[in-house]
């Protein structure tokens, strides 16, 4: 069919007419908002009779065309207006509802920030796109060029054993160096849980709290599920803290966590958190861990008894007491104690006080039977269920144990020591009051030294001889009570009064027989540590050290330095320097090496500078160089004495021998420096203090030339020479390509 047969003539208009009446609807629409689709809907106005060079095909070509268009835009005007839905278009009858309300305001691109958050997309620069891919080469040849200690691959266990070994060893740098540096960065190993435990557990040792929490934290990150030995670990590393309350407060924080995870905690555990609290000198909390061993069905032994005694010692005024009161507990509760319990006694009885005298001998002078709380019915039969079960063991009541312990004053004065005459309750009870008035009369008398001295166990048959005179070491040892045993506290001894020196508490116990004696009768033998801490407590007497160097024969207990340096520090500190020197001689006569510790006590007793500078110069010819700690007992001895001349002497001796001054000496050297207070130099003349203007101008020009000593930090030797940041095998390219995209969105 050609060309020319597809046209129709001219004259026939029904197409046309078609087309005017489908237009003719979009012109009945007045609305405003349809105005603005004028130039979509509208066309050319066709006139009937005008000729066409248009086809059929074409027109509905174009026909089709802006109809679709139509819909689109028609589509979008509601998306924009939210239009209801009598506005919208039908498609099938082709026609538009008229709007009943205005349109709201159009926000052109408003709608965008709902779909999307991010505002901007940016690429990657080639320079910086260059540097990953370079980063990561070099990282991957670190990696292929690491050479590992053995010349092979190791495992997670080889390297558990060398970070044991090198913990074992005391050096727990090179195990944390081992750890990160070798297993994780260099070999990329994935580590298990006791690569941590071993590691935890050394920083527990050390007392690095914060390493071993960090270990702790990248553990879980790790997906690694910590152990027993893992909580054990981080309770003795907040115990060891150098910061006693920070590690009680990370040490709750733990306990905290761990009960929102219901993790239940071992003996071993409970030991651990028990120590931490106990070296913070919290006893209500102490008391709380121990009704939580007994709520989990956990046995109570002598090492938590010995955890109770080492939080008595934190309490110097009263910490003694407190510790003859857990004593007597621990032995009504049926245990026997051991070596460590004896050891921390005798530190309580050389640290700690007796506190108020009243209160001591209400506690103290009880017998055993009259300690105990009233027990009732329904409590006996409690205490059957439990012998039954447990026949080796007695129970304990750790509410009666704790208001006995945490008394106060007033309550715990009984009535046989309260004042107004003899007790009712014990025939041979001698009132506190009338022992203070004996003392003070004998004081009154002209004799008041020996009774200060002596301890105040007062039997009521030791009344005359109070009055006529003091007793002999002989006459007391024979009616004395060994307070360490409650049964003998009975007896005719009612009261207590001052108790200042180590040596009064030490007669508490029944002296060094005694103490001896009740050790033996349970079983054990004294230890070097032993011997040392009774050294330290007995009086400094020729005689008494005599004996207890052949308690230590009988023993077998071989003496060592540290035995003999608290000997000569006990004399240097009464003053006897020649007592000093002689036990230096007894170490040479054994074939023992004096140290720094030796030659620091005897400076103790070296008051004049003729004997201070003896001192320097046998250290200097022993070949041992004098530090700061005996400039420092040196200096105090001078201070004491206003002796201006000899601390200019030491001042000089320091800066040749080039001993850097601490915080210690710059104190003592600054109190030394001052006036004394009401001090006028133009009113009256001193002698002590003639010198006391050039040693200030001297002072002031040795602080200029003289380097000080800083405090290191306990962690500094456990610390590693890198960063923290690169720690648990995490690169610093991760670091820096994490950094990039986060600069690359905006």
């Amino acid at each position: 069919m050609s060309k020319e047969s597809n046209r129709q003539p001219v004259g026939n208009l029904q197409w046309a007419n078609d087309l005017n009446s489908f237009f003719n609807r979009f012109d009945r629409v007045a609305d405003p908002p349809l105005a603005q689709l004028a130039p979509l809907l509208s066309a050319p106005s066709i006139q009937p009779c005008a000729p066409l060079p248009l086809t059929r095909k074409q027109v509905r070509r174009e026909l089709r065309k802006m109809k679709v268009s139509c819909d689109a835009a028609l589509r979008a005007a509601e998306s924009r207006s939210a239009l209801p839905a009598d506005r919208r278009y039908s498609a099938g009858l082709g026609e538009l509802a008229v709007p009943t309300q205005p349109e709201e305001e159009e926000r052109f691109g408003g709608y965008c920030s709902d779909f999307s958050s991010r505002t901007s997309f940016r690429r990657a620069s080639p320079e910086q796109q260059e540097l990953s891919y370079q980063g990561a080469g070099e990282e991957e040849e670190r990696i292929r060029g690491f050479k590992t200690r053995t010349g092979r691959r190791n495992t997670a266990y080889w390297y558990f054993l060398q970070c044991k070994r090198l913990i074992r060893e005391n050096r727990l740098a090179e195990a944390l160096q081992l750890f990160e540096g070798d297993m994780l960065k260099g070999e990329r190993l994935q580590p298990e849980e006791f690569n941590y435990s071993v590691l935890i557990g050394g920083c527990g040792r050390a007392g690095y709290v914060k390493k071993a929490f960090q270990l702790y934290n990248n553990m879980k990150k790790r997906g690694l599920e910590p152990s027993d030995a893992t909580y054990t670990a981080l309770f003795n590393a907040c115990a060891q803290s150098p910061w006693k309350q920070s590690g009680l407060e990370q040490a709750l924080k733990l306990r905290q966590e761990l009960r929102r995870k219901n993790v239940p905690l071992n003996a071993i555990t409970h030991h651990a958190l028990l120590k931490t609290v106990a070296l913070s000198g919290d006893l209500k909390a102490c008391f709380q861990v121990l009704r939580d061993m007994l709520q989990s069905g956990q046995a109570i032994t002598q090492e938590t008894f010995q955890y109770l005694l080492m939080c008595c010692v934190e309490d110097k005024q009263q910490g003694f007491r407190l510790a003859l009161q857990v004593w007597h507990q621990m032995l009504s509760a049926g245990l026997k104690p051991d070596q460590q319990n004896y050891n921390i006694l005798l530190r309580a009885a050389r640290d700690c006080g007796i506190g108020d005298p009243a209160m001591a001998s209400a506690l103290l002078l009880r017998g055993r039977e009259e300690s105990g709380p009233k027990v009732t019915a329904q409590r006996r039969r409690q205490r059957s269920k439990v012998r039954e079960e447990t026949p080796h063991s007695k129970p304990l009541d750790v509410e009666f144990f704790e208001s006995r312990l945490l008394t106060l004053p007033s309550d715990a004065i009984a009535p046989d020591t309260r004042p107004g005459g003899l007790s009712q309750s014990r025939d041979k009870t001698l009132d506190l009051s009338q022992v203070e008035n004996l003392r003070r009369n004998t004081q009154r008398e002209g004799d008041p030294s020996n009774l200060t001295e002596q301890t105040q166990l007062l039997p009521l048959s030791s009344r005359n001889d109070l009055l006529s005179g003091p007793p002999t070491a002989t006459s007391q040892n024979s009616h004395l009570p060994n307070l360490l045993d409650p049964s003998t506290c009975c007896s005719d001894v009612v009261a207590l009064g001052t108790v200042n020196t180590m040596s009064d508490r030490l007669a508490l116990m029944g002296n060094l027989e005694g103490f001896l004696g009740k050790m033996a009768n349970d079983g054990l033998k004294p230890t070097i540590k032993t011997i040392t801490l009774l050294a330290d407590v007995m009086e400094p007497s020729s005689q008494l050290i005599q004996s207890l160097i052949s308690v230590a024969a009988e023993s077998g207990v071989k003496l060592d330095v540290a035995f003999f340096n608290t000997l000569i520090r006990k004399a240097a500190k009464a003053g006897d320097l020649g007592g000093a020197k002689a036990v230096k001689v007894l170490m040479a006569e054994r074939n023992l090496p004096a140290n720094a510790q030796t030659f620091c006590g005897i400076a103790l007793a070296c008051s004049r500078q003729k004997d201070g500078l003896q001192l320097l110069s046998d250290m200097e010819a022993c070949g041992i160089k004098p530090n700061a700690h005996v400039f420092s007992a040196l200096i105090s001895q001078a201070s004491r004495r206003l002796d201006y001349t000899y601390l200019h002497e030491l001042l000089k001796q320091m800066h040749r021998l080039q001993v850097p001054p601490n915080e210690v000496i710059i104190r003592q050297l600054e109190f030394a420096a001052q006036y004394p207070p009401n001090y006028d130099q133009f009113k009256s003349k001193n002698t002590y203090l003639e010198k006391i203007d050039g040693f200030r101008g001297f002072y002031r020009q040795w602080l200029e030339f003289m380097p000080g000593e800083e405090t290191p930090h306990p962690w500094d030797k456990y610390r590693l020479p890198k960063p923290e940041a690169e720690q648990d095998g995490v690169s610093l390219q991760n670091q820096s390509t994490n950094s990039n995209q986060s600069s690359e969105t905006t």
